[in-house]
């Protein structure tokens, strides 16, 4: 009995592989510091919390319709709308149980077998295994330390073509932290014209910024937005990633389909969960902005630390929450510094190379943890460095 060849595209994602070697050692009496995992470490605001709980009690447990309640509906369509600067109707947007089934959904909608899609490198491994298991040809674009970890435009120039079906964007980006300026996003937009490809703009971090500066949407330019699918989610804004709850943004032409395609799949999201969804839009947003100042606090103090270490060097990310250091010069490969760290040091983190080839040489730190884990876990690390330096 064989499986689907597709089934032979799905591999374990790094964050929960290294989490499970991790919990094994604690297992074995071990104290680790966990730096890989990219959760928000603060509580779900009450607020949130209680009007899921009222609406279990009110008998809100009964399907909805696949494409979610109307009032969180309207709710998203009118915070992208103030956001992005331009009209969307409630018609097209689609609540999901979580981002990822909005982007697993949107793949599933837009990719056929051979067909090209371009995506961010290193970046969410899951871009790169879901376009193949749909079929597709996942092409990587190199974000570069050089370009500030943004797309090297004339790369970018040579890697579409006619043959580009899709291509994916993520910014605030995981691993990086970094943005692609509006410069660029209008060259993308006019790009994606000329090739008549899709574009695919996951915004779960949109919110997490550090910068003056309001985020500037690919969705603002005009004449992309009838090939253009937002996915988002509440995971990271109000620390609720155990929830499962997010939402895609997509033209009308499309979304009958995709109404289809949730029916006969995940059938709808849970009605409590949307209902929490929805205080969280209404609600207020203190924790936000407080979540955020203590996210900047907090990566002001790593990037610092990491800087101050030899042979290590960090560019400041502006958004989400994680550091992607520098760690070249210690002649190893990043996998190799990784699982050092972890069986000498205690401490769980990522290599770069879990997002990508082009992440070789890096580290991602995920500073979604308190300041007193942060500065243990950056002792143990710079000790660790040292001992390193020493090994043949």
């Amino acid at each position: 009995m064989k499986l689907a060849s597709r089934m032979s595209k799905l591999e374990p994602e790094g964050a929960f592989k290294v989490l499970a070697e991790a919990v094994d050692l604690e297992r074995q009496g071990k104290s680790i510091i966990h730096f890989e995992i990219g959760q928000p470490d603060f509580e779900t605001p009450p607020n949130i919390t209680e009007a899921a709980i009222k609406a279990i009690r009110s008998g809100k447990t009964k399907y909805t319709p696949s494409l979610g309640i109307l009032p969180l509906r309207h709710a998203i369509a009118d915070w992208t709308t103030k956001q992005k600067g331009i009209k969307v109707d409630v018609s097209q947007i689609a609540v999901t149980p979580s981002c990822k089934t909005a982007l697993f959904t949107a793949l599933a909608s837009i990719v056929s077998p051979g067909d090209e899609v371009l995506y961010p490198d290193p970046a969410f491994p899951a871009y790169k295994i879901l376009v193949e298991f749909f079929g597709g040809k996942a092409v990587s674009v190199p974000l570069t330390e050089k370009k500030q970890f943004s797309f090297d435009m004339n790369v970018f120039r040579r890697k579409i073509s006619k043959k580009t079906k899709l291509i994916i964007l993520n910014y605030p980006g995981n691993p990086t932290g970094t943005l692609i300026p509006k410069k660029d996003l209008e060259e993308i937009a006019d790009l994606a014209c000329r090739f008549k490809s899709w574009i695919l703009t996951d915004e779960i971090y949109s919110r997490i910024l550090y910068t003056q500066e309001p985020y500037h949407s690919i969705y603002s330019i005009p004449k992309i937005r009838k090939q253009t699918i937002i996915v988002d989610g509440f995971s990271k804004t109000y620390s609720m990633t155990g929830w499962r709850l997010g939402w895609l943004v997509a033209p009308k032409k499309i979304m009958k389909k995709i109404e289809y395609f949730l029916t006969h799949s995940f059938a709808c999201t849970a009605t409590f969960t949307q209902e929490a969804g929805l205080e969280a839009f209404l609600g207020p947003q203190k924790s936000v902005k407080e979540m955020v100042g203590e996210f900047k606090k907090r990566r002001d103090f790593v990037i610092e630390t990491l800087n101050s270490m030899p042979g290590v060097t960090t560019l400041l990310p502006h958004g989400a929450f994680y550091a992607f250091p520098n760690i070249k010069s210690f002649g190893r490969t990043s996998q190799e510094i990784a699982s050092f760290l972890l069986k000498e040091a205690n401490v769980a983190l990522l290599a770069g190379t879990a997002f990508g080839r082009f992440g070789e040489g890096y580290l991602r730190i995920s500073y979604a943890t308190d300041i007193q884990n942060l500065r243990l876990g950056l002792e143990r690390i710079k000790k660790a460095f040292k001992k390193l330096k020493t090994l043949p």
